[in-house]
């Protein structure tokens, strides 16, 4: 589905205010003043707070759908390349998105909103079946070992990136990095996570020690 500019600025309004202040906690009042709409502007597009934050769910998560898609047709990478792709891609996105990473952890872990919790649960069951034929066309062709557990290497990915995002001033105290200015704090992270869990796929997945 495509949004208007308007919608996705409300959507993005939206979504940093249920990362703040929770679902409950954000009224549509706070959420037009945030994104400099009328009132009536959320009705008129979405009908209400309810299906402004199932929008918020579809927009995101069918914008990393087509670009998993993408990467999986390119003829242009071996597995090995998607692989690693793969990992940019997703530490990009939860590090790039950490707004809408804190309200789907905070939904997870409430679970009140029927709609929202299947939303979650296709969002990776979907992503989970995309990355599975990635995997197995890797392992038809050679560059891949049998009998891998997916869901939990990719629970591996998610959670290591999650735990960084939900705690990155752990890892600032410990390493000394506290001066280190946001954006380059958050580049130097990406770098790390990238090479350490592409490390960490390589071990599970190829053949080589």
């Amino acid at each position: 589905m495509e949004y208007s500019e308007k919608q996705v600025k409300l959507i993005q309004a939206a979504e940093k205010l249920f990362a703040d202040k929770g679902f409950d906690g954000t009224s549509v009042r706070d959420i037009a003043e945030t994104a400099g709409v009328n009132l009536a502007m959320i009705s008129y597009y979405f009908g209400s707070k309810e299906k402004l934050m199932e929008a918020m769910f579809l927009y995101r998560s069918e914008y990393f759908k087509l670009k998993l898609v993408s990467m999986i047709e390119d003829t242009q990478l071996n597995p090995v390349e998607k692989i690693e792709k793969l990992i940019d891609q997703y530490i990009e996105k939860l590090s790039g998105q950490q707004c809408f990473h804190r309200v789907m952890v905070r939904e997870q872990m409430v679970n009140n909103n029927g709609f929202i919790a299947n939303q979650i649960t296709q969002m990776k069951m979907r992503n989970q079946h995309l990355i599975e034929q990635l995997i197995e066309d890797g392992q038809e062709k050679g560059f891949f070992k049998k009998g891998v557990d997916i869901t939990l290497l990719m629970m591996t990915l998610t959670g290591t990136v999650s735990q960084m995002i939900t705690t990155p001033h752990y890892y600032r105290e410990v390493n000394n990095l506290q001066d280190m200015p946001e954006d380059e704090f958050w580049a130097y992270i990406r770098g790390k996570l990238s090479f350490q869990m592409k490390k960490i796929f390589k071990a599970i997945l190829t053949h080589e020690d």
